[in-house]
């Protein structure tokens, strides 16, 4: 811990908060403080603000190449200090040290994807159809961007919103999560390492999110907000970005129906149902929460389910032979605690789990409820923890109209090995992504995003640079 920075950085300077003031960064595994890091106010956030704003038409003049070629080198860094930055992000999350490796290659390939896509941004060229005008379009940085990431995946958020940012040619203020803001910081002295230029990317943290972040959103000189979290928050961000026509991009919360059909390959089920709910402990928000199991295969799958949570080791996750790690903090692991208890009060059996083990740090068992009552509070709500509630059905569209009645719509995951089905169930899903016969779907390569209240707007992919270029039409007149 003694090298991670703990400051501000501002105009690619590390930084006190201007008040002196600081907030404790804590192991979920113990309960035990790791260090103290400076805790951003206004004044903070508008020193921030002024350097994106200072660096901005420098930066968006760079050559695409540049921008690239630092993207690179970047991404090159992180790979090689896989495990410093494994062991840094396991000290502040919790999540196994082979699951914190995973995360730096993910976060590590967002750099090299959009390093790729920074030399591929293109406009377009033609005659208007009355034969007037020329249209020549050219696509150029959206200006100054707010960049507010969460507390699951530390750096692979970052990455997801900074690698496009950089490759377009904006300047950013980030803004961690006060749980995990470690990873955040190493990122930054990496990317000062590989050559980015001063006050292009700015990282404050802070424990005053509001302080610190209303203010820029409508002061008017941030013209780009990128957030992921809980549509809760979600919804005043969008409120307080009203007032100065910020644009918006939001990755929000979930709630994924996992439907195991009556003829699906149970070994790929339970294979899939162990990624999509266990991975990062259920910390994610393209987490399964509901599993629909045809009632013909519940029994089954369910046994074999609760004896795969089961063998699951649970603890510290520097541990060797840890599987799952803590949950973030208390308050998460209560949230848990009081979802499990309404489930098993409406009538739900509890398979394995349930039990909320003595001792210090978050932890909570892998759990498995069958009988669950579609009354359950956790039918409604982003469980955010290692919690399997099977529900059984026996009709298509039936199961369809229970996965679609969600106000969320982030991620759905089918099981069947009918072609037809498996089409036709996933077109009908009102999900931004779909898991066919897989529980993960995150990759770098693809277009990350939901409906309805899950967002707005989508990262990674070749679409995921768009959300930070604006297009300009110039008519030139037919001479």
């Amino acid at each position: 811990m003694t090298d991670t920075p703990t400051q501000l950085f501002i105009g690619g300077a590390w930084a006190d908060a201007a008040d002196g003031a600081t907030m404790p960064v804590d192991d979920p595994a113990t309960g035990e403080i790791l260090c103290h890091v400076a805790d951003a106010g206004a004044k903070d956030a508008q020193r921030a603000e002024e350097a994106a704003v200072r660096a901005q038409e420098e930066w968006a003049r760079t050559a695409p190449r540049g921008r690239s070629e630092i993207l690179r080198r970047a991404y090159e860094i992180i790979a090689e200090r896989t495990d410093e930055l494994a062991h840094l992000m396991t000290a502040e999350m919790g999540k196994p040290l082979a699951e914190a490796r995973g995360e730096v290659a993910y976060a590590a390939e967002f750099f090299r994807w959009f390093s790729e896509e920074a030399v591929r941004i293109e406009g377009g060229h033609g005659v208007l159809p009355d034969g007037r005008n020329r249209m020549l379009l050219s696509r150029r940085p959206v200006g100054p961007c707010l960049l507010i990431t969460p507390w699951n995946f530390p750096l692979a958020m970052g990455t997801r919103k900074i690698g496009p940012a950089i490759a377009a040619g904006c300047t950013m203020i980030l803004k961690p999560a006060p749980q995990t803001p470690l990873s955040s910081l190493a990122l930054a002295a990496i990317l000062k390492e590989a050559g980015l230029p001063d006050g292009v990317l700015n990282v404050v943290t802070t424990s005053r999110a509001g302080e610190v972040c209303e203010p820029l959103l409508r002061g008017g000189r941030i013209r780009k907000l990128s957030f992921t979290g809980s549509t809760n928050v979600g919804r005043l961000l969008l409120a307080q970005s009203a007032e100065a026509v910020v644009r918006t991009s939001m990755e929000l919360g979930g709630n994924a129906p996992f439907i195991v059909f009556e003829d699906a390959d149970l070994d790929k089920a339970v294979d899939g149902a162990m990624v999509a709910k266990m991975r990062n402990m259920g910390e994610a928000c393209t987490a399964a929460n509901r599993f629909f199991v045809h009632s013909s295969v519940a029994e089954e799958f369910g046994r074999r389910l609760a004896e795969r949570m089961g063998a699951l080791v649970v603890g510290p996750g520097t541990r060797d032979g840890v599987d799952v790690g803590p949950l973030i903090d208390r308050t998460g692991r209560g949230k848990v605690e009081e979802l499990v208890a309404d489930a098993v009060e409406r009538g739900a059996r509890v398979l394995v789990g349930g039990r909320t083990p003595e001792g210090p740090g978050c932890f909570y068992p892998p759990t498995v409820l069958t009988d669950v009552a579609s009354d359950s509070r956790l039918m409604d709500t982003e469980i955010f923890g290692p919690v399997a509630a099977i529900l059984t059905f026996d009709d298509e569209d039936e199961v369809i109209r229970r996965a679609n009645d969600t106000p969320w719509g982030l991620v759905g995951y089918v099981f069947t090995e009918g072609l037809d089905r498996a089409l036709r169930v996933s077109e009908r899903l009102e999900a931004g992504m779909v898991g066919l016969n897989t529980g993960l779907v995150s990759n770098p390569a693809a277009p990350f995003g939901g409906v309805k209240q899950s967002g707005l707007g989508r990262e990674g992919g070749r679409v995921g640079i768009d959300e930070f270029l604006e297009y300009q039409y110039l008519a030139v007149p037919v001479r």
